[in-house]
């Protein structure tokens, strides 16, 4: 990776903060699998962008006939946009970027991965504290319990199916529009910004909220705000330092850098 003086001396910096910091949380957005291969959002070519926005009553409408929600889920996308969509959800594997930040946590350098992206890329990586705010695509979740079901657990032969611990109604763990966030991970984000004395604000537009203010949660607790991004956010200006350059090649580089840190520090 070839970076300019000024941003290697940046790299440096946050290497020093996250080897002195006690409690790292990363909050990660749609960037990081934009580079996974994974259409965004919003933004310049994003799926809304090109087709507007959905429905915000989703989840009303799954509400009032979850059995028909349940059938159109089943079938195949009719949309080309829709079905390359989920063909690239599907075919994603984690980046460099991924493992470079689950080898953060490993070290115990990162303590919890906050992502609002639904593609399970952080487990798959091998992270193990993740709080996904937004859902995750292949998972199953009673809007009842919350209790949530990996895909071959849930028969589909009856719809809708039907929580096995208290018959609530089971659908896909992605967060609708219109739907609260569960409430169970909500409260762990939470807790996790509280925690925070230092934030890695990684690939996110921070326009989405609740997650959006998550940051400003950490920073009034004193936390240190680190953006890695290739682009201006809205948070960009309430930042203390900023990597400007793409995850997957940001964070390995940041690994390394941290590496060395310490390795002169020993």
């Amino acid at each position: 990776m070839t970076i300019p003086d000024d941003l290697k001396r940046a790299f440096d910096e946050a290497a020093q903060i996250l080897v002195r910091a006690r409690h790292t949380v990363a909050l990660v957005g749609a960037g990081m699998s934009a580079e996974s291969g994974i259409p965004t959002f919003r933004g310049p070519g994003g799926l809304w962008t090109k087709k507007g926005e959905p429905d915000m009553r989703g989840y009303d409408a799954f509400l009032n006939d979850p059995k028909r929600w349940w059938e159109n889920r089943l079938k195949p996308p009719d949309d080309p946009d829709m079905a390359a969509f989920s063909e690239a959800m599907e075919a994603a594997q984690p980046n460099p970027g991924h493992h470079a930040l689950a080898e953060m946590e490993r070290a115990g350098l990162v303590k919890h991965i906050i992502t609002q992206n639904v593609d399970n890329l952080h487990q798959v990586a091998g992270s193990r504290n993740v709080a996904e705010i937004h859902g995750n695509r292949f998972k199953y979740r009673c809007i009842n319990c919350v209790r949530r079901f990996e895909r071959e657990e849930v028969s589909l032969e009856s719809l809708p199916p039907r929580c096995p611990n208290c018959q609530g109604l089971i659908k896909g763990d992605g967060v609708m529009f219109g739907e609260p966030i569960p409430r169970d991970v909500l409260e762990v984000c939470q807790a996790q910004a509280s925690q925070a004395d230092c934030m890695l604000l990684i690939g996110t537009s921070a326009m989405v909220y609740p997650a959006a203010g998550l940051p400003a949660v950490a920073q009034q607790r004193g936390a240190i705000l680190i953006e890695v991004n290739p682009l201006e956010t809205a948070l960009s200006a309430s930042c203390d330092l900023l990597l400007r350059t793409p995850s997957g090649e940001g964070l390995p580089y940041l690994l390394a850098r941290v590496n060395a840190f310490q390795d002169d520090t020993a």
